[in-house]
């Protein structure tokens, strides 16, 4: 496993105020006072030191880290080889912008993405900042590629909140409402949801019924590119049945439609393979990548076939700080870690512990109607056991006693019944058994 940096900050949850101490609670109001109130936080506490799978907060608590800043901490945070490629690229130069000057760590960023991503054909990345900025361009990339201007995405969809990929995203509250218009040229299909559509619709047939009804609202020969997250993020972490995936790229490229895997949560060994899309041997025409790919350093990417990349005319994509040099010596350094540490394989062993007592929960507490994920990426969807409805309020309330007992977990869905676990790879069995145990005393209470 990588090592913990020597930072002093130990690997165990240590309370020593209640949660949120002073110190937090006064920052809170200072933030409350000067920043805008659409800026919303999970959990009422400031962070002062992070390591490996810990948090530490001003007061001095110690949090076991479920969340990795959503999916972004996946080598853990202040990994020591970002924090010493990171200071000596800092100590060169900060920023040329790589249009104007270009350097050489954004090229090698750049190898590397393509050598990483599925698929033996000649690949081309470009570099950006965050994951819906990467999404926007991935589309424009494939309008440019095939000359059409429709878009499909799916139910349950989360693909950022620009203009565009808001219109992507399916969720209104807190994402879209009162944002729109939004742009045209979007529709929605039916996504493979196992949980919900039981067992007579395998992944063949799910995508069959998604297809009808792309071909119905768009017409293949009027659409760009299907974007799709191999495993759902926002949206309740759901994994698509057996075939669903591997059906839609066959569709794709018998239509000259481009496929976009959405990579951005799943990328980066987070579950149990460098991208999800390798589970079912699916190779996209583009794969978005952004989260985990510095470890904390805003960097986003599209990575895909040469002959599509190279369709956008010179000029067309770009940005000010997209692949800024300080991100890409992280990223390179994140990807060390994960190669020569072994992460993937931790990625693996993760779900292998953690699984099994996700499950042992869910037989003895009929509120835990689904368990699902891979590797680092996992997730129990909370229902009425009479009925099999969401119930967003026991997940609210469960989130928020392992908050108190110093856990930090997050809170997703369409319905926001849906509790995820993202610990970075580097968290310890230890740390991830005693979080269970706080959530497994937090269904027992409630």
């Amino acid at each position: 496993m990588t090592a913990i940096p020597d930072t002093g900050l130990h690997q165990n949850r240590h309370l020593v105020t209640e949660i949120p101490g002073p110190r937090s609670r006064a920052l809170m109001a200072r933030k409350e006072a000067a920043i805008a109130r659409g800026v919303g936080t999970t959990m009422p506490v400031f962070a002062a030191r992070a390591a490996g799978g810990v948090v530490e907060d001003v007061d001095g608590n110690v949090l076991i880290d479920l969340g990795s800043g959503i999916a972004v901490t996946t080598v853990g945070a202040s990994a020591p080889r970002v924090i010493e490629a990171v200071e000596q690229q800092v100590r060169e130069f900060t920023h040329t912008c790589f249009m104007v000057t270009p350097y050489e760590g954004y090229v090698a960023v750049a190898e590397r993405l393509n050598r990483l991503a599925p698929g033996t054909h000649e690949k081309r990345s470009v570099l950006f900042n965050s994951g819906a900025e990467a999404v926007e361009n991935a589309v424009k990339i494939a309008r440019a590629a095939t000359g059409r201007s429709a878009v499909a995405a799916f139910d349950h969809a989360y693909h950022g909140r620009t203009n565009l990929t808001m219109a992507l995203t399916a969720k209104a509250m807190p994402y879209k409402h009162g944002f729109g218009p939004f742009a045209p040229e979007v529709y929605r299909a039916p996504l493979s949801y196992p949980f919900r559509d039981g067992p007579d619709v395998d992944g063949p047939e799910a995508a069959r019924r998604a297809i009808e009804v792309i071909d119905k609202q768009v017409g293949s020969d009027n659409l760009a590119a299907l974007v799709i997250e191999p495993i759902q993020g926002e949206g309740g972490f759901i994994v698509p049945a057996p075939g669903f995936l591997p059906a839609l790229q066959q569709w794709c490229r018998s239509r000259g439609v481009v496929l976009i895997a959405d990579e951005v949560q799943t990328g980066f060994a987070r579950t149990g393979a460098m991208f999800a899309s390798e589970h079912e041997d699916v190779v996209p025409d583009l794969l978005v990548s952004a989260k985990g790919i510095a470890d904390g350093l805003p960097l986003a990417a599209v990575t895909g076939r040469a002959e599509i990349m190279d369709a956008a005319h010179a000029g067309g994509l770009g940005g000010t700080y997209g692949g800024n040099p300080l991100a890409c010596a992280a990223a390179l350094a994140t990807i060390d870690t994960i190669t020569e540490d072994g992460l993937i394989q931790r990625a693996r062993d993760i779900e292998a512990l953690a699984l099994p007592r996700l499950s042992r929960m869910r037989d003895a507490d009929p509120r835990i109607g689904d368990v699902r994920g891979r590797g680092a990426m996992l997730a129990v969807e909370l229902v009425d056991p009479t009925s099999s409805a969401p119930d967003p309020g026991l997940a609210r309330a469960v989130a928020a006693a392992a908050h108190a007992q110093g856990v930090i977990v997050l809170v997703c869905g369409t319905h926001g019944n849906v509790l995820r676990f993202l610990p970075p790879l580097t968290i310890s069995d230890e740390l991830l058994h005693e979080a269970f145990d706080v959530l497994s005393a937090a269904f027992a209470d409630l």
